[in-house]
């Protein structure tokens, strides 16, 4: 059977390899919010159990003091890590004071052998326990925003393998000693535990900190960065998407091209804050009178284009002019009463088996006849034109 020195010797180890990946990965790569706390967490927890394992060996009192602030601290550091990693807010109001109060604690305990070894193993591991479950509520929280379906895998080890280290624990510190020559079920089930929440949590932080990079990249290739709406490239595969699904299902879908009317005027006269002010207020009005399933893209620029599953010639006419009497109620505070911004429209239905590209022209081409007559004005696009 494996002793406790043996087992904090595999867990230092497997630890420390666990941070030097995280570091590769940092070095690497944008890292997540809470990995670079978790790597010390990781670094500080495997460098005390090795010191766990080497301590009996160097005979030096000290070396106590100094082991039980490693454990605080790295679960300290974890418990950092997974504030951070989520968004918690005001942790630090009270974490830190209880970190702070652990750490005293610890200072005042050792030196002054007011516990044996065994107390203070089963103690150690109760904490680290309870902070384990805790974790695990908070992955498996119905609070928890989006959760994926890792965050709740580690959520279920945490709390399972928080329950045999606390089973563990509290056996070592009611007997006051480990036995460090044979290891009893309590005790197999609390080694098997700490390995398996090793292995899971260092690679499930890691895991999860890799997946949030990728929903933001994943983000920041399909959003406009400005107005947080669709890009071009973005737009034109989800057009073209219920463009297909309206004509298995024979509905009508609209199309609709959207200009900012004497952008560069404003650019011109206000700075460029102000455009981008009047790009990101026109994208709000636009969300908020669209439906839940239209389609709202930013081409570039000042342009826009609107898809709308569903809709028929006369909605989106009604769609359009609720958007334009939308954008004329629009204010630019740092403009004051200097400007109103008004759109130009052009309104297209798409016809079977048309192309989008050809629709998009043919938008387009009503959006410059409503310029050409005057601008802030809805005009519809011409029929597509049949060959005989």
């Amino acid at each position: 059977m494996i002793d406790i020195h043996t087992y904090m010797l595999a867990l230092g180890i497997g630890n420390i390899s666990f941070a030097v990946l995280m570091v590769a990965f940092i070095r690497d790569t944008e890292p997540s919010p809470g990995l670079r706390f978790w790597t010390c967490a990781r670094l500080v927890t495997g460098a005390t159990q090795l010191l766990a394992f080497a301590r009996p060996q160097l005979g030096l009192p000290v070396l106590a003091l100094v082991e039980a602030l490693g454990w605080f601290i790295g679960w300290a550091l974890e418990v950092a890590a997974f504030c951070t990693f989520f968004e918690v807010r005001n942790w630090k109001r009270y974490a830190i004071p209880i970190a702070g109060l652990a750490l005293v604690a610890a200072a005042c305990i050792v030196p002054l052998e007011m516990t044996s070894y065994g107390e203070l193993v089963g103690l150690v591991a109760c904490v680290f326990a309870l902070s384990t479950i805790s974790t695990a509520f908070v992955l498996l929280s119905p609070r928890l925003k989006n959760p994926t379906l890792l965050q709740r895998i580690i959520g279920v080890n945490n709390g399972v393998f928080g329950a045999a280290i606390a089973s563990w624990a509290v056996g070592a510190f009611l007997r006051g000693e480990l036995n460090m020559t044979e290891a009893d079920g309590h005790q197999m089930a609390g080694y098997i535990s700490g390995y398996m929440l090793m292995i899971v949590n260092g690679f499930g932080f890691l895991l999860m900190s890799k997946q949030r990079n990728d929903a933001v990249l994943k983000r920041l290739a399909t959003l406009d960065d400005l107005t947080g709406l669709l890009n071009r490239r973005a737009f034109l595969a989800r057009a073209n998407e219920a463009r297909l699904l309206a004509l298995r299902l024979r509905k009508p879908i609209t199309l609709l091209m959207i200009d900012i009317d004497h952008f560069k005027r404003l650019n011109d006269r206000f700075g460029h804050a102000s455009g981008d002010e009047a790009l990101v207020l026109f994208a709000r009005a636009a969300g908020g009178s669209l439906r839940e399933h239209d389609i709202l893209g930013r081409m570039g620029g000042e342009e826009f284009a609107l898809a709308m599953p569903g809709t028929d010639l006369e909605g989106a006419l009604q769609a359009a002019e609720r958007l334009r009497q939308a954008t004329m109620a629009i204010c630019l505070p740092s403009c004051g009463n200097s400007y109103e911004m008004t759109v130009s429209i052009g309104v297209v239905v798409i016809e079977a088996n048309e192309e989008l590209p050809a629709a998009l022209a043919r938008a387009d081409r009503a959006l410059y006849q409503a310029k050409r007559n005057g601008r802030n004005r809805v005009e519809l696009g011409e029929a597509v034109r049949r060959v005989a």
